[in-house]
């Protein structure tokens, strides 16, 4: 599947597992050098080029990429760390065909129109120093174009690993992306990603089992209804809400499940909140809920539950989470906000089917140690599902799923937008209405995380949460099987 991520070890262990099938490195290093050749003449017309080659295979996809431009007719140089006699391996031999202009690094690169970063790949793990130094901070993004990742970043990690790094417009990467093209800061560093595929065999590729996928719906399928659906099989949410003065942050979460596509949604609400819903609530329904066996009883009947948005952190309301949390049998409960901060620290597993929704701060407080013990986002957040027994969406600019098989998912739809009050609560509510639509937690969860950043995006500046939901329709209708995509509203043409 094309997006999956691979670590710096998976492609390395691609690497080494096709040259024993017969897709020798320096097959795949020619393959690498013509494909970034390739990125370079479809984006961009023939001008003064210089590419920049490090003293590794990185450098070796260098010479390659210089020579196929060169034959095409561009003005193009090279610059080295390393002379041509000190190299060794596949490198050498890339350097050993190229017959152009060489020149050591620094030379004059910074004259260039165009800059072919190929120092360092994925696998750095020191600080740019010198020259490289230097170029990375004098050169503009929109003229860089990156050979695997900019160099002076770690591939796994995202992280810079010094005060100096590259910054792209495009990055060439080979087979799949890795974690520093998903997470940020890295991220905001790649530009546009381009996958080349270099003749690594499917086969190869598929043995590393990789269990890490950027989120699209390649990953999922959302659950439109048939013919022959009516409100009750389409799945009943209720969300619990908060006191008197509390209550918009449910309201919204129910109002997303509502237009998700969940055929009943119920809003439970405590006696002294009763009015102020009832005063906002239409389509939604209402049920007043005063004790514990209120909410063991609506987590025992609801397809999917909601607590957390403005609920309450006072020993009674953790009383009234834990009676939702051990009935048995339940609902998979979503647990955001509030019931993230009650559960804190957690102490013990949850069901499977439950989704916890922390942001950063929130995670650290649930899993204090994960964090900071943890490579990047993607390990802290499985570490996190793994010791909850649950579903975790770790919420940022680079949200992770991260289900307790191991499965993670990273998402980079979205919108710096989407950080106004409100908005987690929307999210709570999608992923409530398609678990309650029978999609399971944690593709659920992908689904939703996905559809909330296109909403984002869609919306732009001026978003506040209640256009999320208002802005779901439209997406959903352009995502829709034809047959139940919407229709004119005279569908047989003028009425006579």
């Amino acid at each position: 599947m094309s997006n999956e991520i691979i670590t710096i070890a998976e492609m390395r262990a691609i690497d080494e597992a096709a040259a024993q099938v017969g897709a020798p490195t320096r097959m795949l290093m020619e393959n690498a050098g013509g494909a970034v050749a390739d990125a370079v003449a479809q984006r961009f017309t023939p001008r003064p080029t210089v590419v920049l080659c490090g003293p590794g295979n990185n450098g070796g996809d260098g010479w390659v990429a210089a020579r196929h431009l060169k034959q095409r007719g561009w003005p193009v140089w090279v610059e080295t760390m390393a002379p041509r006699e000190t190299l060794k391996g596949d490198a050498a031999d890339a350097a050993a065909g190229w017959s152009g202009e060489t020149l050591p690094l620094g030379a004059r690169a910074e004259n260039a129109e165009l800059v072919i970063d190929a120092l360092f790949g994925a696998g750095l793990t020191r600080a740019l120093e010198g020259e490289a130094a230097w170029l990375a901070g004098v050169l503009a993004r929109e003229r860089v174009v990156a050979v695997d990742v900019p160099s002076g970043l770690h591939g796994d990690n995202a992280e810079p690993l010094g005060n100096a790094h590259f910054c792209a417009g495009v990055t060439v990467t080979f087979v799949r992306k890795k974690p520093a093209h998903v997470l940020e800061p890295a991220r905001s560093s790649c530009g546009d990603v381009v996958v080349a595929d270099i003749g690594a065999p499917d086969a190869v590729v598929a043995a590393q089992n990789i269990a890490l996928w950027e989120n699209s719906p390649a990953l999922w399928s959302l659950p439109w209804p048939d013919a022959e659906a009516h409100k009750h099989t389409r799945g009943h949410v209720i969300v619990a809400g908060g006191g008197r003065a509390r209550t918009g942050a449910a309201r919204l979460s129910a109002r997303a499940a509502l237009r998700v596509g969940a055929g009943l949604v119920t809003v439970l609400s405590p006696p002294e909140a009763l009015a102020e819903n009832a005063a906002q609530l239409t389509a939604i329904m209402l049920r007043e809920a005063e004790g514990e066996s209120a909410y063991a009883e609506a987590a025992r009947t609801a397809q999917a539950m909601v607590i957390g948005p403005a609920f309450g952190t006072s020993d009674a309301h953790y009383k009234l989470l834990l009676a939702a949390l051990n009935t048995q049998p339940r609902a998979p409960l979503v647990l955001d906000a509030d019931a993230i901060t009650l559960l804190a620290p957690l102490t013990h597993g949850l069901d499977a089917r439950d989704v916890m929704t922390p942001h950063v701060g929130e995670f650290r407080r649930a899993f204090p140690g994960v964090w900071s013990a943890a490579a990047n986002r993607i390990e802290a957040a499985r570490a996190a599902a793994a010791y909850a027994r649950c579903n975790v969406l770790l919420k940022g600019p680079d949200t992770v799923i991260a289900a307790p098989d191991g499965r993670a998912v990273v998402n980079t739809t979205g919108s710096p937008f989407l950080a106004s009050a409100g908005s987690g609560d929307v999210l709570a509510g999608m992923i409530a209405g398609l678990i309650g639509q029978g999609m399971e937690s944690f593709t659920a969860t992908c689904a939703a995380v996905w559809l909330h950043g296109c909403l984002g995006q869609a919306l732009g500046p001026g978003l506040i949460a209640e256009d999320l939901c208002e802005q779901m329709p439209g997406l959903l209708n352009e995502m829709a099987p034809p047959a139940l995509r919407r229709r004119p509203l005279w569908p047989i043409g003028p009425v006579s």
